[in-house]
């Protein structure tokens, strides 16, 4: 590739009229500016690729003002405008790759806030404080009419700070009544109100000519009306028509656009703006009512705010009316014949356009689609509670019974209750999975609450809510509760394939249809005729869960269902959290509008961003489909077709039916130490029972088989501890020797309390250490030393098998069932130990990828190297574990005359301890250039650690020979078949957004004149909505078409195995993948085992006498 060197510019200028050594010095601001010309020397250095220099110089006239002549700051002032500029960050001497843009040389703007903080912070100073003034406006008549004394002012206008006579400035103010006044008193501005300089505002003659009045108002009660806008709480003068023209006084106050507190005599009022503003912030920022208000307050008046809450409860009322009739109004409730009173449950709801919708944008027929493609027309569901979003115990139903019951999210409270009241002694059963506290423990404390948190079901490929499927929660996550809010969000569905996401799913799911029955209520009910749902756990939530759930409910190896994550209700959370602060103070029925208001407001957001993202997920979709594509039909390749027909009719058969064999799961599963000590004090617990254990084979409170198995452990630590010491090397920190101490003398005094409850089992072993005793110290006094000590590490436990080897078994006395009781526990160690290692390098593996795909630069890279080398650390002691625990293994099978065991635990060299080849499953031919490349005679063979028996493996062997290659393909096989799901998935659910906007837009259409008015304004205002509401809904059609385009093309592509128009070469993508193979021969090597670095023993605790 061709290189080439950056050419690096650097200027200099400095005035040539001044001395360079003087200092600069901000000058005084004057009404008066004077202009001043200086001439620059301006020098330009370029460096050249050839290395030399080539100097241009000139001068620079520059005009100036010198009253605005940049300054420093005051405290600061600046020795010397800046020499040169700021540096660039690149050297002369870098190599960059042809092609590449160079980056310019910084100029001071690319940091603006230090400009402004060196240049320009105490003009900004000096200009906010001459506002203070009256500034250029200093005459005394007004310039508008000449008449009247320049006095006043307008805070908000832009007038340039203007003084006016309180004519003009009244007669200036008719339609803006809420802008905020200043008079000048000779020596500053003081705050006035319009009301207080007479002006009045005239309801209800809109339609009269400008100055018209009415010849009989009314002022508000007690001509003291008060309204909330944007700029503030304003006390304003308030007129209503009184000659009838203008119609009710709540009419008259909507018609300006002013929101009555009241309906009768209101004395409060907030305009539609600030409603509107306060909707938005609530949803957005989260804010509170109150802190709303209190922030209107202080605008207005930052000295006594606190005496204008006395509306906040006005202002509160207005704000949930306003919230209830702008869902109603988008909900087109407005445009039915029957009014408000008959809406249905969720009908002001919005709606998912990309779900599946019968009627709205299914295809006919869509029912007796194929088998195989049946799984597109599926609703995916995802259940979950959310514990933040509690309810102090304040309010009643009574007092406070909500404006839209069940008509949006939140489950109609008075069904929802009785169902509860009816059903709340029920107990469920115990968890047969791990201990889940929503099962176990559903009864969670809630003291001092009315809702201890809502439960929700969301759309789970879309992360929006359902309707009528949000409700609170009264003493933690019960069946009941989620149950009815399960079947309420399908219940009426004509769909008959569901996918469901509960983190609990798998109990949860047992008894639901029982449950269903036990209930017996016609809002839950559902036709189970042809109905087929799939109980999943979110992927994040299954690997807490035992094996056999990580089997069975694992979106990962289930049919049908892409890459549907099932985690959408824990996104929301995250952003619907912060509403707890305010929520949890409401009463029951303010808090569910509120919630119905914000789910709604976040499913518009997510509506309006479908188009981006769902364009983004078939941009990583498609690469991913024809990578793992590639990777099955590699590895289909390698491992031979006979053995692949046989795996794809297991994995076939296991889809079908879950409880036919895995071809994920291990069908030889090796005992592990755990389950072996289990089985040991098992049986010598039955032998106590019946009498029948052996004098020799309990010592106090202390069995022979315990006394081993903490002998194990002890080996083990004692390993673990070497390693440690052998990693601080010559020179430990003062932190490292201080743990090692400490660890070692902890280790010593478990060791030593240890071999005396040992030598009450086997009193020969201590002349056997008296024996080792007198042996260094023969030793030492042939090398006339003192008696060297023995290190923790290096002490000798004398197991049984170790007593074979050393002590021949004639010295100390040792019963055949001991050796029998090391062996199975060295059995289960060494099989657990191999596990081990076989599970630290598929992460090593996944780590290579990881590495190779999204690892750039050096500090990226070098955090991936840190870890794989700590990883192959982990390896190597496992590794360890694993030949002592077979050594051990080889001396107990030669006494007890046991070979069964050498089968499956074979002798684990240096070049064995390897990961699983990635080479052997892609494309042959590809195989054989990177051998040739390399200068490799041939592919390294699969270790044996990756066959569940201990022999070669060949393409075609049984399934249980080649189990771990089996797992592998299954997982290659679910990864493909889950990523052309989900292009599938997405290509459908593009469809179907356009066709529900569509059809939206033409129900917007058919509400025109649905109330049978006559032509008029009524009729006119419910006729240009409508065409609003069916102009955005075909506007967001034609943005996501726009957007969306060449998407078909790729996908096609894709599915061909092609990438069109250079898709997917970022990293982690197909052609990324392609290349990584020429990088992925370390996840092959065998971890070697480096010379012992030399340590420092000062720290390491010792024996002196054994």
């Amino acid at each position: 590739m061709n290189k080439r060197r950056r050419v690096t510019t650097i200027n200099f200028s400095r005035s040539i009229d001044e001395d360079p050594s003087s200092t600069t010095t901000p000058l005084p601001l004057t009404s008066s500016s004077s202009t001043t010309e200086r001439k620059v020397l301006f020098e330009k250095t370029t460096v050249a690729s050839d290395g030399r220099l080539r100097r241009e110089r000139g001068l620079v006239a520059l005009q100036t003002l010198d009253d605005h002549r940049p300054t420093t700051q005051g405290d600061v002032p600046r020795v010397a405008d800046p020499i040169y500029e700021l540096y660039s960050g690149v050297d002369p001497g870098d190599v960059v790759d042809e092609g590449d843009e160079i980056p310019r040389d910084l100029r001071p703007s690319d940091n603006p806030l230090a400009q402004w903080t060196e240049d320009l912070r105490q003009i900004y100073l000096e200009e906010i404080l001459r506002l203070e003034g009256r500034g250029d406006h200093t005459y005394s008549h007004c310039r508008r009419c000449g008449d009247g004394s320049a006095e006043f002012r307008c805070c908000d206008c832009l007038g340039g700070g203007e003084l006016l006579c309180a004519a003009c400035t009244k007669d200036g103010h008719q339609q803006m009544p809420f802008h905020r006044i200043q008079q000048w008193t000779g020596t500053t501005f003081r705050r006035i109100t319009l009301k207080q300089m007479g002006l009045r505002i005239q309801l209800g003659h809109w339609h009269s000519p400008r100055g018209t009045t009415c010849p009989l108002p009314e002022a508000a009660a007690g001509d003291d009306f008060v309204i909330v806008d944007n700029l503030g709480v304003h006390h304003v003068a308030l007129d209503y028509c009184g000659c009838g023209q203008g119609g009710l006084r709540t009419v008259q106050l909507l018609r300006a656009q002013i929101w009555g507190a009241t309906t009768t005599n209101p004395r409060t009022g907030a305009t539609f703006s600030v409603l509107r503003r306060f909707q938005l912030l609530s949803c957005e920022s989260k804010c509170s009512v109150l802190e709303f208000y209190q922030t209107l307050a202080r605008e207005t008046d930052n000295l006594h705010f606190k005496k204008d809450t006395v509306r906040y409860n006005e202002f509160m009322r207005m704000t949930r009316e306003w919230r209830n009739i702008r869902m109603l109004k988008r909900a087109g409730r407005g445009h039915e014949s029957d009014g408000i009173a008959k809406t249905e449950p969720g009908a002001c709801a919005l709606l998912c356009p990309a779900c599946p919708h019968p009627g709205k944008n299914l295809p006919p027929n869509w029912e007796n689609a194929s088998p195989e493609s049946q799984f597109i027309y599926a609703l995916f569901v995802a259940i979950d509670a959310n514990f933040r979003l509690k309810r102090k115990d304040v309010s009643t139903e009574e007092r406070d019974p909500g404006l839209g019951n069940g008509w949006a999210f939140m489950c109609d409270v008075n069904a929802y209750m009785e169902h509860v009241r009816k059903h709340w002694n029920f107990k469920q059963d115990r968890s047969h999975c791990v201990a889940h506290d929503a099962v176990d423990k559903p009864d969670r404390e809630a003291r001092g609450t009315a809702s201890s948190g809502i439960g929700a079901v969301d759309c789970a490929r879309h992360n929006m809510k359902r309707p009528c499927a949000v409700g609170d929660l009264q003493l933690g996550e019960r069946y009941i509760n989620m149950d009815y809010m399960f079947f309420r969000s399908i219940a009426g569905s004509s769909l008959t394939r569901f996918v469901v996401s509960y983190d609990i799913a798998c109990q949860w799911h047992i008894h639901l249809l029982e449950r269903l029955t036990h209930y017996n209520d016609d809002a839950l009910s559902m036709d189970g005729t042809g109905k087929f749902i799939t109980f999943l756990v979110p992927k994040f939530h299954l690997p807490a869960h035992i094996e056999d759930c990580n089997l069975k409910f694992s979106f990962n190896l289930t049919r049908d269902v892409g890459q549907t994550d099932g985690e959408a209700p824990e996104r929301g959370w995250a952003d619907a959290n912060p509403m707890a602060r305010s929520t949890k103070e409401m009463g029951p029925g303010f808090r569910r509008d509120t919630l119905d208001d914000y789910f709604n407001d976040v499913n518009h957001k997510k509506i309006i961003a479908l188009g981006y993202t769902l364009r983004r997920k078939v941009e990583r979709a498609v690469p991913e489909m024809v990578r793992t594509r590639e990777a099955w039909a590699d590895m289909d390749e390698s491992v031979g077709s006979a053995v692949v027909e046989t795996w794809t009719a297991m994995a076939v058969e296991w889809e079908a039916d879950v409880d036919a064999p895995n071809p994920f799961a291990t069908i030889h599963k090796d005992k592990h130490i755990a389950k072996v000590r289990e089985e040991l004090a098992a049986e010598a617990a039955q032998r106590e029972q019946a009498g029948m254990e052996d004098q020799g084979a309990i010592r106090g409170d202390m069995h022979i088989t315990e006394l081993i198995a903490m002998g194990l452990q002890l080996e083990h630590q004692q390993r673990i501890l070497a390693s440690d010491v052998a990693s601080t090397g010559l020179h430990p920190t003062d932190g490292q020797r201080r743990a090692m101490t400490e660890r070692t003398s902890k280790l010593r005094r478990k060791i030593v309390a240890w071999i005396d409850i040992q030598t009450k089992f086997f009193p020969g072993l201590a002349h056997i250490r008296e024996k080792e005793d007198e042996a260094r110290r023969l030793a030492a006094t042939a090398k006339r030393t003192t008696i060297p000590g023995v290190a923790v590490p290096d002490i000798t436990l004398w197991l049984p098998s170790a007593i074979i080897v050393e002590a021949g078994g004639n010295t100390v006395r040792v019963e055949p069932k001991v050796f029998e009781h090391e062996y199975r526990l060295r059995v289960g160690q060494a099989s657990e130990a191999l596990h081990e290692v076989r599970r630290l390098l598929l992460v090593r593996t996944h780590l290579y990828k990881l590495k190779d795909a999204h690892s750039r630069g050096v500090r990226a890279n070098t955090r991936s190297n840190d870890k794989i080398t700590a990883l192959n650390e982990q390896v190597k002691r496992a590794a360890a574990t694993y030949r002592v625990a077979r050594m051990a293994l080889v001396y107990l099978g030669r006494e007890l005359g046991r070979k069964e065991w050498e089968w499956t635990l074979q002798e684990l060299r240096e070049e064995d301890v390897r990961g699983l080849p990635q080479a052997m499953f892609h494309d042959p031919e590809r195989k054989k250039r990177k051998r040739k490349k390399s200068g490799r005679k041939e592919a390294r063979p699969l270790s044996w650690i990756w066959m569940a028996r201990g022999e070669k493996w060949n393409p075609g062997d049984d399934v249980a020979m080649n189990e771990a290659v089996r797992i592998e393909w299954a997982k290659t096989r679910a990864r493909a078949l889950r990523w052309q799901e989900e292009v599938t998935l997405l290509e459908e659910e593009m469809r179907r957004t356009l066709q529900y906007l569509q059809w939206r837009s033409d129900w917007w259409k058919q509400q025109i004149g649905r109330r049978g008015l006559a032509d008029g304004p009524q009729l006119e205002g419910e006729t240009s909505y409508a065409l609003r509401q069916a102009a955005i809904q075909s506007t967001l059609a034609e943005g996501f078409t726009k957007e969306w385009r060449g998407l078909d093309e790729l996908i096609r592509g894709g599915r061909a195995g092609e990438l069109v128009d250079g898709a997917g070469e970022a990293p982690g993508t197909a052609a990324a993948a392609a290349d990584s193979d020429e990088e992925s021969e370390e996840e092959d090597e065998a971890i070697l085992a480096l010379p012992a670095r030399p340590i420092n023993p000062s720290y390491t605790d010792e024996i002196l006498t054994m």
